[in-house]
């Protein structure tokens, strides 16, 4: 392999502003997908809190039927929260840098394997914040309407710090190394 190791590392700093560009202006499309999952995934899970789950743009809201403070009844309005999908789905452009780098014959196709590959765990961390906004951020009155116990916080918690820490870098770099081993073994032997 001509270049080795610091070839490969150049040739993916060079494509990250253009997948980033292209994640960026993309982020309504690639919403669409993770807000069916969190749609699928609230009205599974989480039926009796979230009612809706739309989407603007790049940013999918959570309209719950949770209501601020002690106002019940209704006339009473509904709590959103509304998470921005473009701060869990950064790992698709530095993914697709290094695909692209690799150069590898049938690319786009493990480049769309990958992305879709990493829908869920976008959802994850979107659907983590939202849990995390109506348990901890919303306040106490609201979060009293949740009916969570205290392990289930502590779940969602660690959800979030997971989904937002953790899942966002490492999927990624899992997903690129489970895809190019042929070429990891290629780059190694060289």
């Amino acid at each position: 392999m001509k270049g080795g190791l610091p070839r490969f590392i150049v040739v993916t700093l060079g494509f990250l502003p253009v997948t980033f560009a292209i994640w960026y202006f993309a982020g309504p499309l690639v919403t669409w997908p993770v807000r069916i999952l969190c749609d699928a995934v609230s009205g599974a899970a989480f039926a009796d809190i979230v009612r809706a789950v739309e989407q603007h743009g790049s940013v999918v809201t959570f309209v719950t039927a949770l209501r601020p403070g002690s106002v019940q009844g209704p006339g009473a309005g509904a709590i959103t929260v509304d998470v921005n999908v473009l701060l869990y789905s950064y790992g698709m452009p530095m993914f697709a840098a290094l695909t692209l780098a690799a150069r590898e014959p049938g690319w786009w196709r493990t480049l769309a394997v990958g992305i879709v590959a990493l829908l869920p765990v976008v959802a994850f961390g979107v659907m983590a914040d939202c849990l995390k906004n109506v348990t901890f951020s919303a306040g106490p009155l609201v979060a009293s309407q949740t009916g969570f116990s205290l392990a289930q916080r502590q779940v969602i918690a660690f959800s979030y710090q997971f989904g937002a820490l953790i899942l966002p870098t490492v999927a990624p770099a899992a997903t690129w190394v489970l895809s190019h081993r042929r070429f990891l073994e290629r780059m190694r032997a060289a």
